[in-house]
């Protein structure tokens, strides 16, 4: 399904909250559980259970729905360590250190490992969401996927802004901009590990030590840029940023 899929009927897409609409809080496994505890539909002693045509019909419906997900979801495997997890912790976790929610970071992944050559499945997607992501328990419409991978962009951007804003300004020394970038690799390293990713030791050094090159480089060049004279705007006139008054 491609991107124009959006214009499928909608669910109510999520607003800025972290929940997405319609959900109640209990899984979906605990609401279907409940509806099926249906005391008259019970063996009476003696009987067996196999024997029962509701126990018998139950099965059997359970046994079309396996059959209706589709093969790639059955056997997708990124957030299997996640299993039991639920949205609320995981939520909290990334707002302590992330701008985005569960939703947004479940559902960029999602977008990215069921893009095909004509665009993002989003209707697989929202349709399938709570047997692909375990802390999920909603299905979303496409419009809602959208709006979920457009947020989860948009604050990608704005944080990568305000980082290298930071990193360039001169507001840190260069051993503070290593301890930074040490903090955030290990929340972003973490968050891959969660996905499935496996990095192995040599691989996690490696990509430090060129995300730090990459920083000092960084740091070096707007250094020098600060010190250039450089022309206002409005009134024309050349100063030097870092020149005492």
């Amino acid at each position: 399904m491609d991107d124009d899929a959006a214009d499928a009927e909608p669910h109510s897409p999520p607003g800025d909250g972290d929940q997405p609409a319609g959900d109640d809080g209990q899984p979906r496994e605990e609401r279907d559980q409940s509806a099926g505890d249906d005391p008259t539909t019970a063996p009476t002693e003696g009987q067996a259970a196999d024997d029962d045509p509701a126990t018998a019909q139950t099965e059997s419906q359970a046994a079309d729905a396996e059959t209706e997900i589709p093969a790639d979801v059955r056997k997708y495997e990124r957030f299997t360590k996640m299993d039991g997890a639920q949205y609320d912790r995981v939520n909290e976790f990334l707002r302590d250190r992330t701008y985005i929610t569960a939703r947004e970071w479940a559902i960029a992944r999602l977008c990215a490992d069921f893009r095909t050559e004509t665009g993002v499945e989003m209707t697989k997607i929202g349709e399938n969401l709570p047997e692909l992501i375990p802390f999920m328990t909603d299905t979303y419409s496409p419009q809602a996927v959208n709006q979920a991978r457009s947020s989860f962009e948009d604050k990608v951007t704005q944080a990568g802004a305000t980082f290298l804003y930071g990193a360039m300004s001169g507001f840190f020394t260069a051993d503070e901009l290593d301890d930074l970038m040490y903090e955030v690799t290990e929340v972003a390293k973490f968050l891959l590990e969660v996905e499935g990713v496996d990095l192995a030791v040599a691989d996690e050094l490696d990509a430090e030590e060129r995300i730090s090159s990459v920083m000092r480089d960084v740091r070096q060049q707007s250094a020098e840029l600060r010190s250039e004279e450089v022309e206002c705007p409005n009134c024309g006139h050349t100063h030097t940023p870092d020149a005492s008054e």
